[in-house]
């Protein structure tokens, strides 16, 4: 008998923002195949009998490529069990659960979508900024950093995007330089305010604020592989006004127990 695949997203990183549905799944899963960016308190949640099993994708170091994590939750259902796909995030938001819901549907493996709290909101935000705001921001569209360029050029459509008020860009780490010179070709303004939000959600949660000609000159900074995203529009100028996340002050509170 086939077993089931269900996709959980696990949410940008705070463990308290799963939902209750991942965690009642993760409790009673027989396997739970996970990312490299999932919490390491949410595998707390794993039942004791569970099989846990990394997929993780390091830039530069040891990666489990797409075609064997797909391969391992079909063989896996096939051979009967439960498995809790927990990817970080939201799994239909860059997360490649797409293509693993295609690779199910095609072996006949049935699956379920579990929705998580994606880090395109979730990052802005922690950093106080709502990325849609009444007179400043009606439109807001998320794009990757990573463009994947084929014969016709650009996958992302940068030029559109540039007319788009408030833009979420996942995984711009080592591409936040480029984006905003075609950002700026396509006529944004120079001044317009970014923020570059890294390990959202986190104790270590870091905010960089800047204009769009500085990113475009330094780019984001060094960031060593830590997850960022960036979000350019001017209600990125809100976040000293809502900022309410206070990193430092959770840090120091769980150092000293209160």
């Amino acid at each position: 008998m086939t077993g089931m695949v269900y996709l959980v997203g696990a949410g940008p990183g705070d463990p308290e923002l799963l939902t209750l549905k991942g965690q009642r799944l993760l409790e009673s899963a027989d396997v739970v195949v996970f990312d490299r960016l999932v919490s390491p308190a949410l595998l707390d949640l794993i039942g004791p009998g569970a099989l846990r099993i990394s997929a993780g994708k390091t830039v530069g170091g040891p990666s489990v490529s797409q075609a064997e994590t797909t391969a391992l939750l079909v063989r896996l259902a096939r051979a009967g069990r439960t498995v809790v796909r927990l990817k970080g995030g939201d799994p239909f938001v860059f997360g490649r659960g797409g293509e693993e819901a295609l690779a199910l549907r095609a072996a006949r493996v049935p699956f379920e979508l579990v929705p998580g709290v994606s880090a395109g909101i979730a990052g802005p935000a922690y950093a106080g900024i709502p990325v849609t705001h009444r007179g400043t921001a009606r439109t807001v569209a998320f794009a990757t950093g990573h463009e994947d360029s084929g014969a016709g050029g650009p996958a992302v459509d940068w030029e559109a995007l540039a007319r788009i008020d408030t833009l979420v860009v996942f995984m711009a780490g080592r591409t936040g330089g480029a984006v905003a010179r075609r950002l700026l070709a396509a006529g944004r303004s120079a001044d317009l305010p970014v923020a570059v939000v890294v390990d959202a959600s986190l104790p270590h949660q870091e905010v960089r604020t800047m204009r769009l000609a500085e990113l475009a000159d330094g780019g984001p900074g060094e960031l060593d592989g830590r997850p960022a995203v960036l979000v350019i529009g001017e209600v990125v100028a809100l976040a000293d006004i809502l900022t309410w996340f206070e990193p430092s002050a959770i840090e120091a509170a769980a150092v000293t127990g209160r």
